[in-house]
């Protein structure tokens, strides 16, 4: 983690104490598509399945 604080740098190791982040979550969303596809050969075994991740936008207000 790294903090500017106007031309003040501060380097973490792996962490800031002290430091604190203020977000905003916009919106729930999906993401893409992700097939899975299984197949044993010869044995005429084939299986399609698949899925979509949830996945939640933050906007970042300020890090102080």
């Amino acid at each position: 983690m790294l903090k500017d604080n106007d031309g003040e740098i501060t380097v973490g190791q792996p962490y800031i104490s002290g430091a604190k982040v203020n977000a905003t979550v916009v919106k729930h969303l999906k993401g893409k598509k992700v097939l899975v596809f299984k197949k044993i050969r010869r044995k005429g075994f084939q299986k399609m399945n698949g899925h979509r991740d949830y996945l939640t936008q933050i906007k970042i207000n300020s890090i102080n």
